[in-house]
């Protein structure tokens, strides 16, 4: 099968966008599958795409105004003439909003199939950034994913969103984990005496600091005492939660077994976001044995058994934050066997599984269109 993947963002972008796309251009290969990737450019002087699976075409871009992180490809015919010369089967749209839906009306227009998978709340990135806009979001929403003929939503909140705004053709696919490189076995003594000198108990957030995460909700769990805040990532709120949150640590960006060892090395790790459409740091915590405290809300109402993995808060709700930490921390025994449990919760979830159940959307589309003509 020849698949053309078109991102929104590739690595070396940081983001679950990137790194969904990532996974599912190996798993296209180690499937004996023919992927080629379509991003925009990353911003000069990044690394180049070495470590690429496939091949990768980059489309001219520009940092998104206020959050330079993002970069927001260009029209270009660079799109076109790439779903040509590949001889595309399928179009894989990942989190299609302006070089997706370019994607889209070239495989309209060309008779490819296409199918759009849902990874980004842009609703609620409206609210967050212009106070309004929800509406207008859903109707681009709704516009790119109807012409898809199948959009596939990563959790059962955003299958839910998705299907009360409109959308047709919505089915579940889930997002995969690394359970190799995440897991208990790597949890360090000597990192949590470098983060935690005083033996405090280390409480960590892992993701981007910009506004929709809600990070500031740490700040009463960095006044719990004997608990130390760490907090992993960068962003346009970088400079704002350094005041915000005394006497926590912060990690900037970090990647690998080296995130992968910080992970393990959490007592609790603590997620604040409300518009994740899956939370795949949430998953990664819980492949390292650790139990999440997470707002009872989008993706982590799948990932998080509340009361035998981690707990849920009420979104938004700074107290709640502290008091579910709170809980946690004085109770060593409740901690131990909710990351156990995490762990064994999520050791079937491998990017292989969910890999194979993509291959799988990509054939019952395939043989809908054959049906279709042939009718």
């Amino acid at each position: 099968m020849r698949v053309v993947i078109v991102t929104e963002s590739f690595p070396p972008d940081v983001n679950g966008v990137a790194h969904c796309a990532l996974q599912t251009a190996r798993h296209l290969v180690d499937r004996g599958h023919s992927p080629l990737v379509v991003a925009p450019a990353p911003a000069p002087g990044s690394a180049p795409d070495t470590d690429a699976p496939c091949p990768v075409v980059r489309v001219p871009s520009l940092p998104l105004p206020g959050y330079p992180q993002v970069r927001v490809a260009l029209p270009s015919r660079r799109l076109a003439a790439a779903l040509l010369d590949h001889r595309a089967d399928l179009i894989h749209l990942a989190s299609p909003f302006v070089l997706g839906v370019r994607g889209m009306a070239a495989a309209a227009r060309l008779g490819i199939p296409a199918v759009a998978v849902y990874q980004t709340d842009l609703a609620g990135y409206a609210r967050t950034y212009m106070g309004a806009g929800e509406a207008a979001a859903w109707r681009r929403i709704r516009s790119v994913h109807s012409a898809a003929d199948r959009t596939l939503a990563p959790s059962s909140a955003a299958l839910n969103d998705l299907e009360t705004h409109g959308v047709p053709r919505v089915r579940l696919w889930p997002r995969g984990v690394d359970t190799v490189r995440f897991r208990p076995e790597l949890r360090d003594e000597v990192l949590r005496r470098e983060l935690a000198p005083d033996g405090e108990l280390i409480v960590g957030y892992v993701g981007r600091l910009a506004p929709e995460k809600h990070v500031e909700l740490l700040a009463g769990v960095c006044g719990l005492p004997g608990v130390r805040v760490v907090v992993v990532g960068d962003g346009p709120s970088h400079a704002h939660l350094t005041e915000a949150l005394p006497g926590a640590v912060f990690l900037g960006r970090r990647t690998g077994d080296d995130l992968a060892r910080i992970f393990a090395s959490l007592d609790v790790f603590a997620h604040t976001g409300p518009f994740e459409t899956f939370c795949q740091t949430v998953q990664e915590a819980m492949a390292a044995g650790v139990p999440v405290v997470a707002p009872a809300a989008g993706g982590p109402l799948d990932l998080v058994a509340h009361g035998r993995t981690g707990l849920l808060v009420p979104p938004r709700d700074a107290d709640a934050v502290r008091e579910a930490v709170r809980t946690l921390a004085a109770d060593p025994g409740r901690r131990a066997a909710y990351g156990a449990a995490a762990r064994v919760m999520v050791e079937g979830r491998t990017w292989a599984a969910v890999g194979d159940q993509l291959i799988a959307h990509y054939d019952d589309v395939l043989a809908a269109r054959r049906t279709a003509v042939a009718a």
